[in-house]
């Protein structure tokens, strides 16, 4: 965990950068996608766990306009990133910056409408873990929703993308941001992540009574969605 938390605070700075490099910028169209389904309404209240830079909270809280949004990450840089953002964007009386552990969030039971994660479920110690913390965080009836890189089943396609993962993306790491070790570990983030069947048994595991699943170009990258 001491590793990829350092990996975190190495990458802050340049974080948003290389997520557009990364993904084409097809990260902000997922994330869209992801809001329409989740259809927060005026009011609702969320926590965005493995927050990073805040974009995903960003957005929550310009859905709700009013209701309390909280972003939670390990990472005291990447918040600190995230807190420049939101007070740019005159949202620091709406969004809550807290800085704790996502295997343990400091909320009492039911206190949010909805539960986000995105690109942060790989990087944990315990997957079902995390999951178990959001749903108990979030009233009966709300959501949680993941979104993260998958694992594509089919070929050639398959071949091409875990060959750019493992290949070429630590190579624009290195270009981009100088730094090869840190995009290194994505692709080693995903070697154990399961794939999209896998992550919805671990949905109703954790307490979802319903999962709705959505993947992206071939299954780059999927989202879940549970009702609690």
């Amino acid at each position: 965990m001491n590793h990829v938390h350092t990996i975190f605070e190495n990458i802050a700075q340049k974080y948003d950068k290389m997520n557009d490099i990364i993904s084409f910028g097809q990260h902000r169209a997922w994330r869209r996608v992801a809001m329409k389904k989740i259809s927060m309404q005026p009011g609702q209240t969320a926590i965005d766990v493995c927050c990073g830079t805040c974009d995903w909270a960003i957005d929550l809280a310009k859905a709700s306009g009013t209701g309390r949004i909280v972003g939670l990450d390990f990472s005291r840089n990447m918040l600190e990133v995230a807190r420049t953002k939101i007070t740019r964007l005159g949202l620091q009386d709406q969004i809550e910056l807290v800085e704790d552990n996502a295997m343990a969030l400091p909320f009492p039971d039911e206190t949010f409408d909805i539960a986000t994660i995105g690109w942060g479920l790989r990087n944990v110690p315990d997957y079902l873990q995390v999951l178990k913390e959001m749903h108990r965080v979030v009233k009966p009836g709300g959501l949680v929703a993941c979104l993260d890189m998958s694992k594509p089943t089919w070929q050639p396609f398959k071949g091409i993308y875990y060959f750019y993962f493992e290949k070429i993306m630590p190579y624009l790491g290195k270009v981009f941001a100088g730094d090869y070790e840190s995009y290194a570990w994505l692709p080693e983030s995903l070697k154990s992540f399961p794939g999209r069947d896998g992550l919805a048994e671990l949905f109703y595991e954790a307490g979802s009574r319903s999962v709705d699943v959505t993947p992206f170009f071939g299954g780059i990258a999927c989202l879940h969605i549970g009702r609690k």
